[in-house]
């Protein structure tokens, strides 16, 4: 494993730890509203403090761009973390969280660890060498038509400008594809199309730190990810798009007749 891989993937297991602690004590915690249906509480801050400090451990004069605390520092070395990717889902003891960590170098994401506490799923990938589940190679799905396709999804639920196209192509998704499922936390998601629990993923607006670390898993798995004008500007935008080499033009091919702006 490359050791900066390795300190990101100590640095989840900490801030999972602190995460699995108190979701047996739910009741005491008292989230707060960053901005409607957008949550944060005391778990995600010590959570993204254990992970900062693990970093800045290892490599003091690295940079760094975090949910909760933004960005600190200047260097070619930059840390994206979402401490607690799926907030909402946590704080209802819905058990679709996790912690995810990317390391991006002159722009370029080169590491990355998405870390689900509840089983135990260690999603690690290295540019150019592959993407992994718990020390396992993984590739994405053989799966060739939409219509044998499991499709993961998340309703805009912060921006809603575009909620009516969204809800045109969910409805011609949900018609066309084998299923779609929305479980509500994007870096799992995109983890689950690089080891094939799904087959393609779409969704708009989201952040940064959502998304750093999953898509560098989704390609280093064998899986295609663009924006939904099928260019590479998705880390900026934030929409998302992902499969199968042969389900991603499928679902592309769809999504670009809407003419998402």
């Amino acid at each position: 494993m490359h050791p900066m891989l390795n300190t990101a993937v100590r640095a989840a297991r900490r801030a999972a730890s602190v995460i699995q602690r108190a979701s047996n004590n739910l009741d005491l915690i008292t989230p707060e509203k960053k901005g409607h249906n957008d949550f944060v509480s005391e778990v995600d801050r010590a959570a993204e403090q254990a992970i900062i400090e693990t970093i800045l451990e290892a490599y003091p004069t690295h940079a760094i761009i975090a949910e909760e605390s933004g960005a600190r520092g200047n260097s070619e070395y930059v840390w994206i973390i979402d401490p607690l990717d799926g907030t909402t889902n946590f704080l209802h003891g819905f058990p679709q969280y996790a912690v995810s960590i990317a390391l991006e170098h002159r722009g370029v994401i080169t590491q990355a660890v998405v870390y689900d506490p509840n089983r135990n799923d260690l999603f690690t990938a290295t540019r150019g060498v592959g993407a992994f589940l718990n020390d396992r190679r993984i590739r994405v799905s053989k799966v060739r038509d939409l219509s044998d396709a499991l499709v993961g999804t998340g309703f805009p639920y912060t921006k809603f400008d575009n909620l009516d196209a969204y809800m045109a192509i969910f409805r011609d998704m949900a018609q066309k594809a084998a299923g779609v499922r929305r479980p509500g936390a994007a870096a799992l998601d995109l983890a689950y199309v690089a080891c094939g629990r799904f087959d393609g993923f779409f969704e708009f607006d989201l952040k940064l730190v959502d998304i750093a670390a999953g898509t560098l898993l989704v390609q280093e798995a064998g899986g295609l990810v663009t924006d939904f004008a099928g260019e590479e500007k998705y880390l900026e935008s934030g929409d998302v798009l992902c499969g199968t080499p042969r389900v991603f033009g499928q679902m592309l091919q769809m999504i670009k007749q809407y003419n998402i702006k």
